[in-house]
């Protein structure tokens, strides 16, 4: 073998050696099904996972089929100034139902001012600005509000999801109201009220790999009446007045008692002015309960909402953990009593916690 031929030879065994050394090195490898080269490895994204809790807020149009006593009790509020010689005939009838009959000088005055009351409400009328200005427009505000967030119920919920692969199992919690009155708006919760959580467990969700969430039908009982209350309480009447917190504070505010006695008694000349002051307070209290009474009497009936709903469940970090459920649509029917009907279109919508 001549110089040139081991020289050669030499050269094409090193270049061999070289080229099976790269085909040997893990780093300069294709892919490979293991390395998602075309066979779903780690390439495949992870399914998207649901489980966690999202705080979820729905609107219920219930301007169909708002239960009727609620109407009763917008009609209670509105009694208050409907009849031409209201407001103050209306606030009469709450003192002269509160004045003392333990002897007969009370009995007297009492029989007095019942006999003359029309007389006496007519000249109040004239005197309304003195003692009661802005009476009629604050209960007629009072009654348009109720019936408006009666109509228009808004939820903050809590949806706890639990489950593997697809199917899943979910806590649906109803934890505080949420109330729009003259383009404001009041989330107010149960618990800050003492009202208990309405808490329904074991409810079916399942999710498709595209993020289309199914909830299964479950029924949510309302007490229709408290979550009514709360909304006069806590968002109609201190939107009405900051200093009020409830119908009571709402009609002292609003009427000067010592002025309405003094003007029955020096005009007609009717009992002391300290008791006919006492009884326009505790009338106005008592007109107060009674609507409360009427809102509470809603509740001898349980509102129940038979629900089921379907949402967009969606990753908005790619992180495959869902973080918001959006334009989200409730169906399905509500029952006041033995009748249910159905439930007009209603929309909610949620982000993790």
């Amino acid at each position: 073998m001549t110089a040139m031929t081991r020289l050669t030879f030499a050269l094409a065994l090193a270049i061999g050696a070289t080229a099976a050394g790269c085909g040997s090195d893990p780093s300069q490898m294709g892919g490979g099904d293991d390395d998602g080269g075309g066979g779903g490895g780690d390439n495949t994204p992870k399914p998207l996972d649901p489980t966690g809790t999202y705080t979820m807020h729905s609107t219920f149009d219930l301007a169909t089929n708002m239960p009727g006593t609620a109407g009763t009790v917008v009609n209670t509020i509105i009694a208050a100034t409907d009849d031409k010689s209201d407001p103050t005939l209306w606030i009469l009838d709450q003192l002269i139902a509160q004045l003392p009959e333990s002897n007969s000088i009370e009995r007297g005055v009492k029989s007095a001012l019942e006999f003359t009351e029309p007389a006496i409400a007519n000249y109040l009328n004239g005197k309304l600005l003195d003692f009661a200005p802005d009476f009629v427009t604050t209960m007629v505000q009072v009654g348009h509000d109720f019936g408006d967030i009666a109509k228009h119920v808004g939820l903050t919920e809590t949806l706890q999801l639990t489950g593997t692969a697809g199917n899943y199992t979910a806590v649906h919690s109803v934890v505080g109201v949420h109330f729009k009155l003259d383009n404001q708006d009041k989330d107010v919760t149960l618990a800050s009220f003492h009202v208990p959580n309405v808490v329904v467990n074991g409810v079916g969700v399942t999710m498709d790999k595209a993020g289309q969430l199914t909830i299964a039908a479950h029924d949510v009982p309302l007490a229709y009446g408290q979550l009514l209350r709360l909304g006069l309480d806590a968002a109609i009447i201190p939107l009405i007045n900051s200093q009020s917190h409830s119908l009571g504070d709402l009609l002292a505010h609003e009427v000067d008692c010592q002025s309405v006695a003094s003007s029955i008694v020096n005009q007609f000349g009717i009992g002391g002015v300290s008791a006919i002051a006492a009884a326009c307070t505790a009338g106005l209290t008592a007109g107060a309960n009674l609507v409360y009474a009427r809102i509470s009497a809603i509740d001898g009936t349980a509102l129940k909402f038979a629900l089921n709903g379907t949402a967009r469940a969606v990753d908005t970090n790619n992180d495959r953990m869902i973080d918001a459920i959006q334009t989200g649509t409730w169906a399905g029917t509500l029952a006041y009593g033995a009748t249910p009907t159905p439930l007009l279109p209603a929309t909610f919508f949620g982000e993790r916690n």
